[in-house]
């Protein structure tokens, strides 16, 4: 008889090392190809939230007055560390997210461009200076970190978006608390390992793993100053809301749905490409993903026959198989969810032309998969439209003018990224000019932005002021202290009066 396979359980990590959970909580971590349960994740108590900060707390002194080359330096450090490991991290995301392993070697290569964003801060802090702004009186700037900041952080993206946070915000010389999902916990574990390996004092950086009552915590800790979050737009409302009377800091990236515009004079066969990429990579659990393109004119028959024909030929199955291009979706409930759109889409009225329903992939008969799915003539009105779908379905809506399109984009609540396909410059200058949506895309379907340039939407999409990574990230994650200075000499006349002090 076979013994049962023993589940191994996380530790947080705090203070620089594993520490085991006390909390009397954990959740599963499973396997999305084949539906087995790999790992037991620990849900934090505020006591554990403590602990870190705490820990955070105590590294705090040290690291804010290492001097911005030295701290480059354990990040140019942990960089090779992350190249060196960049296969074994996106083979950890496959098994825990389900995406396809390309397609995690890209996700983690996009988080490391952001810790080699992060070993350019001695010149990303620079503040600036003015000589003689009055008689003999200088003024200058400096950006000093925040102190303890956290991140709270989505399955989709297990080691990209935790980097988007956690090296600008070290790099400025504060110390980290993330808050990882529990579904994918483990690549951001390793990177805890890697980043003591590279040098990095204990205490500056610290996971832990939990539900809602880990970040209420958080949210509620007198010892954090800043937190970012990315995640669902009725969370990040919380979050923002939360922080806000709490007196934090805060950047809370929301959900989307992100249209293509697709105009009469674009190439077909490449904008049918794009967009089967951009709708159906990574099982559309993307922020970034295409979830509705906007058929304009007379494109709208061949542009949609094309995409089924493209999306019908979308191999699925589990992540680590050779030329998959679909994996599973992260959870059996999160499948079921997604699959009760389509569902839905149908009693709405929309016309079903692709149906991911009842897809088996042999061999992996209990992962998570659903095929891939497209719907037509879909009308506003319709939750399928409404509503965030995160998964595999891409709906089409059909508009007569480019003018009728970019109204259609701008009325939708959310405004995370947005594209357009066309040959036309004057078009897409317009497109570019009028849409109020953060991050635009050019015959480019899912227009990330570079890690020196930074990343976030408008509207329900982002709760805040500032985005992620680039400069903005590096103005979220510091403040700016004017100084204003007088060296008098001998003959400098005493400042006198009562009335307000001009300089001049």
């Amino acid at each position: 008889m076979n013994k049962p396979v023993e589940v191994q359980t996380l530790p947080h990590w705090i203070g620089g090392k594993p520490v085991a959970s006390t909390s009397g909580r954990s959740g599963e971590v499973t396997n999305p190809a084949t539906g087995a349960v790999t790992k037991r994740v620990p849900f934090a108590n505020a006591a554990e939230v403590d602990a870190a900060v705490k820990a955070a707390q105590a590294a705090l002194p040290a690291w804010r007055d290492a001097p911005p080359l030295r701290r480059a330096r354990v990040m140019q450090k942990f960089l090779a560390l992350l190249q060196d490991n960049q296969k074994a991290l996106a083979q950890l995301i496959t098994e825990e997210h389900g995406k396809t392993l390309p397609d995690a070697m890209g996700e983690v290569q996009r988080g490391l461009e952001v810790v080699e964003f992060a070993c350019g801060i001695p010149n990303l802090l620079k503040g600036e200076y003015s000589e003689n702004v009055g008689t003999q009186v200088d003024t200058h700037t400096v950006r000093q970190p925040v102190g303890v900041c956290a991140g709270i952080t989505p399955f989709n993206f297990p080691a990209m978006v935790p980097m988007w946070m956690y090296p600008v915000a070290i790099a400025c010389g504060n110390t980290f608390i993330l808050k990882i999902s529990e579904k994918v916990p483990s690549a951001s574990m390793r990177a805890a390992e890697l980043f003591r390996e590279a040098g990095l004092p204990d205490g500056v950086f610290n996971v832990v793993h939990g539900d809602k009552a880990a970040v209420d915590a958080i949210l509620a800790h007198p010892g954090i100053g800043a937190v970012s979050f990315v995640g669902s737009t009725p969370i990040a409302k919380y979050i923002y809301e939360t922080c806000a009377r709490n007196g934090k800091r805060v950047q809370a990236l929301g959900g989307a749905k992100n249209h293509a515009i697709v105009l009469p004079d674009a190439d077909l066969e490449f904008t049918a490409d794009a967009l089967i990429g951009a709708a159906y990579g990574s099982a559309g659990e993307r922020c970034m993903a295409i979830s509705a393109v906007v058929a304009v004119g007379a494109v709208a028959d061949p542009l949609v026959a094309l995409i089924k024909k493209k999306a019908q030929a979308v191999k699925v199955g589990p992540g680590h198989a050779e030329g998959v291009d679909m994996g599973p979706l992260v959870t059996k409930q999160h499948r079921d969810k997604v699959a009760s759109y389509v569902d839905l889409g149908i009693k709405e009225g929309a016309k079903l032309v692709a149906d991911g329903r009842g897809l088996v992939v042999k061999g992996h008969e209990d992962g998570f998969f659903l095929g891939t799915t497209l719907f037509d003539d879909v009308k506003p009105t319709m939750k399928i439209y409404q509503d965030e779908i995160f998964g595999p379905v891409l709906i089409v809506l059909r508009v007569p003018t480019l003018e009728d399109a970019i109204a259609m984009v701008n009325a939708n609540p959310y405004a995370n990224g947005t594209a357009i396909f066309t040959e036309s410059g004057g078009a897409a200058r317009r497109f570019e000019n009028e849409i109020q949506v953060g991050m635009v895309g050019i015959n480019v379907p899912i227009p990330v932005p570079v890690a020196y340039y930074s990343f976030g939407g408008w509207k329900n999409s982002l709760f805040g002021d500032l985005h992620v990574h680039g400069v903005e990230g590096v103005k979220f994650y510091t403040r700016t202290k004017v100084v204003t200075t007088r060296w008098p000499h001998q003959d400098t006349p005493a400042p006198g009066g009562f009335t307000m002090p001009t300089l001049g």
